[in-house]
């Protein structure tokens, strides 16, 4: 079983590169703006990590004995919680698509980008 504990100068070494791991993230992110499909690849890639981190290393990484298991739930209660990757639910998708669409000013009535198309002179001699 890994110890839990680490001492300071690898928790500080850690939450730098977490931070530059976090920045990188955000501006590819920023980078794939305006894009759905690049922005949901993004997520999809975030929550395979997430998933396999915690049940492959975390979970080998849970304490063993009574004070490190202490240790761990004190620091999940102080620093924040649970880490959680939360799904958008497809209502939420859809309202926001809505809203989004309702927001977006209306073309006055009979007004259509489309021309108008003027129709065909019928003529007898295409009917034969």
């Amino acid at each position: 079983m890994v110890s839990t504990m680490i001492n300071n100068l690898d928790l500080e070494q850690l939450h730098e590169k977490l931070q530059a791991i976090t920045a990188d993230i955000d501006s590819l992110a920023n980078s794939h703006q305006g894009s759905s499909l690049a922005i949901l690849a993004l997520l999809r890639a975030l929550e395979h990590s997430h998933r396999e981190i915690r049940e492959n290393l975390f979970q080998e990484a849970l304490p063993d004995n009574r004070q490190e298991l202490y240790a761990l739930v004190k620091d999940i209660e102080e620093s924040g919680g649970w880490p959680y990757i939360e799904r958008m639910r497809l209502r939420s998708l859809l309202e926001n698509w809505s809203n989004s669409f309702e927001s977006q000013p209306r073309m006055p009535e009979g007004n259509t980008d489309f021309p108008k198309l003027k129709k065909p002179k019928s003529d007898s001699s295409d009917l034969v």
